[in-house]
């Protein structure tokens, strides 16, 4: 005999996050088994990024293959501020127009610079070449030793801190182990004052290890090895700092991948993206585990990489995005709320070509690709639409030995003027969905108030909420469902799902 109908509802679609590492029978709903471009929003509700807003008029300079592959912010003295980038073996300044600054007779051949502000100078590091400096009174770039007040000869690093009124350097060709200072406010100085330099090699807790990254948290000095992290108090006097405390067996793999959130350090090592928390009173370094819901996918990314991943933290988006460049692939995890397991919630944008990421002084964020420098923003990217796609986790109503009958699928969707929906439900993990295609009421975010009852068409707090259904057909034990969509300029969100299913015989 056949049971009464019953009811799932997803009150908040994808609040979870993605989650491709557990079993998907029984799994809460809460969950996304896909989740591409897409972002949790501040309500908690699964909805479309954003797109890419082309500033660069012309990448001519960038030539055919090579794009903006770093980036960095720059304020002089007058407060007057300039966007630096590096791409095609060169050094740009500017957003639309992107002006050739590299120095004269300086050859570059790769473009994986580590840049960053120190008392008004810009300074640009990559492993084997002579470090680059811009000083608004100087007006130019130059190589380091050409500098009017560089004294002896700097480290050829990859990874450079600005931190505690100097620069820290470290990861040269010839040495991975040792940490080089500059003198006191002076990231030109490399001899004589209080400059100096540290060899960890009979430091590291799992014996040899390599720098990778560095970075400054609450007073003190990180540094990042593959296999194991070192702390070190009493950085603001390098030659007298003293090592704090130790992770081993937990390093960092990616350079560009550690973040400061003002709160925390998020990095990538070779088990996932990892935060490391500083309990101040107990003097401890408990690591938690941002991705353990989508670590295995995304490690898989990891060994496909050619170029180097870049990482963001924005605090207005309250996202941080990995990128793996060479699959196309952005990892967002939002970092508003975290999950009971500790990890943060998880979406994946797919097509992105993002080569470099930089949060600005004003918020926003920048997007390096081969077309030049874009800024996250508007719903296209730059002229193209782009795919979105929710799909919640395979349910089986509580009991996977019953048959399925689905009966009606409804959902309420905020804004998405216009925009074509494709609703898909397939049975029993199969991939071969069943489809139906739907158009999101046209409005304008003006017309508060109005209420198109017979079409459910409603205006809610400036934005447009239109309640569709459809009534699909077939049956299996596990019913998944899913929603595709072109966005085309509108924002798009899922408020509620709620999925009917008449329970039958035991199969």
């Amino acid at each position: 005999m056949s049971q009464p109908i019953q009811n799932i509802t997803i009150a908040a679609p994808g609040f979870k996050g993605l989650n491709t590492e557990d079993s998907p029978v029984g799994l809460d709903p809460a969950f996304a088994a896909v989740a591409e471009n897409t972002v949790i929003d501040k309500f908690g509700r699964i909805g479309a990024r954003k797109g890419r807003n082309l500033l660069t008029a012309s990448a001519t300079i960038l030539g055919s293959s090579l794009g903006i592959e770093a980036m960095i912010e720059h304020k002089d003295t007058a407060g007057v501020k300039t966007v630096f980038s590096a791409g095609n073996n060169l050094i740009f300044s500017g957003t639309t127009t992107l002006v050739d600054e590299t120095p004269a007779a300086y050859t570059i051949t790769t473009n994986n610079w580590k840049m960053v502000n120190f008392n008004y100078h810009c300074y640009f590091f990559q492993r084997g070449y002579e470090p680059l400096v811009y000083s608004d009174h100087v007006g130019a770039v130059t190589a380091m030793t050409a500098h009017p007040h560089a004294t002896g000869v700097p480290p050829k690093g990859n990874e450079v801190l600005a931190a505690y009124g100097r620069l820290f350097v470290a990861d040269t060709d010839t040495n991975t182990s040792t940490v080089y200072w500059s003198d006191l406010l002076d990231g030109t100085a490399w001899t004589g004052g209080t400059s100096g330099s540290i060899n960890l090699t009979n430091v590291w807790p799992e014996g040899f290890d390599e720098i990778v990254a560095l970075a400054a948290h609450n007073g003190f000095l990180v540094i990042f090895g593959k296999r194991s992290i070192l702390v070190y108090s009493g950085a603001s006097s390098p030659s007298t700092m003293a090592l704090s405390d130790t992770v081993s067996n937990i390093g960092c793999i990616a350079r560009d991948s550690v973040q400061n959130t003002g709160t925390d350090l998020l990095f990538l090592s070779d088990t996932g993206v990892r935060s490391l928390g500083r309990t101040i009173q107990e003097k401890s370094l408990p690591v938690r585990d941002i991705s353990k819901n989508v670590r295995s996918d995304m490690m898989a990314l990891v060994s496909l990489q050619t170029s180097p991943i870049k990482s963001v933290y924005s605090p207005e988006e309250a996202f941080y995005l990995l990128t793996f460049p060479t699959s196309s692939t952005v990892y967002c995890f939002d970092m508003r709320t975290m999950l009971e397991d500790g990890s943060q919630r998880a979406t994946l944008w797919t097509g992105t070509k993002l080569l470099s990421l930089l949060r600005i002084d004003n918020g926003d964020l920048l997007l390096g690709n081969l077309e030049g420098i874009n800024t996250y923003d508007t719903y296209l990217d730059n002229t193209d639409t782009y795919q979105y796609r929710y799909f919640p986790t395979p349910m089986s109503f509580g009991d996977t030995s019953r048959l399925k009958i689905l009966k009606e699928i409804r959902m309420t969707v905020i804004g998405g003027q216009s925009t074509v929906v494709t609703v898909n439900w397939g049975y029993d993990y199969s991939e071969n969905y069943q489809k139906q295609v739907l158009t999101i009421k046209g409005g304008s975010i003006s017309e508060f108030g109005i209420a198109e009852f017979n079409g459910a068409l409603v205006e809610f707090s400036g934005a447009v909420v239109d309640k569709k259904s459809v009534n699909p057909t077939g049956n299996g034990n596990v019913v998944s469902i899913g929603l595709e969509a072109v966005i085309n300029t509108a924002p798009l969100s899922i408020q509620e799902m709620n999925i009917q299913a008449l329970m039958g015989r035991i199969v």
